[in-house]
């Protein structure tokens, strides 16, 4: 069961951080309480729970610790949809549903566990024992590509490229609603929700983590369009966040408002989460400096969902 807590900051410690305030009331580390921040598992009543926050006096401060992870993932003979692989990298078709690396509440059945039993002793250790190989994600409902470290060479410079924009990915989505625009820009900082520490909102100026997000209206249906989608960052739901703050989330997204259309509950068999798909996948391979690019088919259920909102509101 997991624990948690609660607290109520006097004025004496105002001006004192949140990552030292928690710390001394959890008996744990200042890096065990950057732990939790960055999970989530913190939530404020007033401000973003950030390690540097400084207590105004007045908050209630909410912690939620779950049940702990293995110490190390383990293997799992899981089948995987292999794009593409050599000594250095492996490139995954993650389907729906498949939770990325091992956490609380998903201790086991990720696609960690996978490539652990795929490639055995051959994944980067940059990223610890949990996430071994894992230079970027995809939230769990999300399909499509992402590339995997073999050894840590490979992660230092994927994670470079990363950083400086090298990697391009394109996602696919359908969104609610007709957008105006063809085309446009989010440039929208993100930042954990100040309430629900497992979403993410729209942050403050000067707060959050900048966040930019392409798109560019491949269809439209009156009621839903359908966009390809070009991230120049990549932050944690940055496409779902980003669509849902100009007023149309993702069509079958219960996170950030995209559940309970008409159309939905018609055709309910098909959605099993947000429809959002990694189409396009554009890197350099960390060796031989080769451009490298990488495609993944719609998954069925976009393909069928898309033939009926053809048939539907064409």
């Amino acid at each position: 069961m997991a624990e948690r807590y609660s607290f109520s900051v006097e004025a004496e410690h105002r001006g004192e951080r949140l990552d030292r305030f928690l710390a001394d009331r959890l008996a744990v580390t200042r890096s065990a309480v950057e732990r939790l921040l960055e999970e989530g598992a913190v939530a404020l009543s007033l401000g973003q729970a950030v390690k540097n926050y400084r207590l105004r006096g007045g908050e209630e401060i909410w912690v939620e610790i779950a049940d702990p992870v293995p110490a190390e993932a383990q293997p799992e003979e899981i089948p995987l949809h292999i794009v593409y692989e050599d000594e250095d990298v492996i490139v995954i078709n993650k389907p729906q549903g498949m939770v990325v690396h091992p956490a609380a509440g998903n201790p086991s059945g990720t696609l960690v566990n996978a490539l652990l039993y795929h490639c055995g002793g051959s994944l980067s250790g940059v990223g610890g024992v949990l996430r071994p190989g894992i230079v970027h994600r995809i939230d769990k409902d999300t399909s499509g590509l992402l590339v995997v470290a073999k050894n840590d060479f490979a992660h230092h410079a994927l994670a470079e490229q990363l950083k400086t924009h090298a990697v391009s990915r394109l996602y696919h989505a359908i969104a609610i609603g007709n957008l105006r625009e063809d085309r446009g820009t989010v440039h929208k900082p993100i930042g954990r929700h100040p309430v629900d520490r497992k979403r993410m909102s729209i942050a403050k100026a000067g707060e959050g983590r900048e966040a930019i997000t392409h798109y560019e209206v491949a269809e439209r249906f009156g009621a839903f369009t359908y966009l390809k989608c070009q991230l120049e960052t990549g932050r944690t739901h940055q496409i779902r966040v980003h669509m849902a703050s100009l007023g149309h989330p993702l069509l079958g997204d219960p996170v950030y408002g995209g559940d309970g259309t008409r159309f939905q509950a018609l055709h309910n068999a098909h959605f099993a989460g947000q429809f959002l798909h990694a189409a396009v996948l554009r890197l350099i391979h960390p060796r031989t400096e080769r451009e490298m690019c990488f495609t993944a088919p719609l998954p069925q259920n976009f393909d069928t969902v898309l033939a009926l909102l053809r048939k539907e509101y064409c």
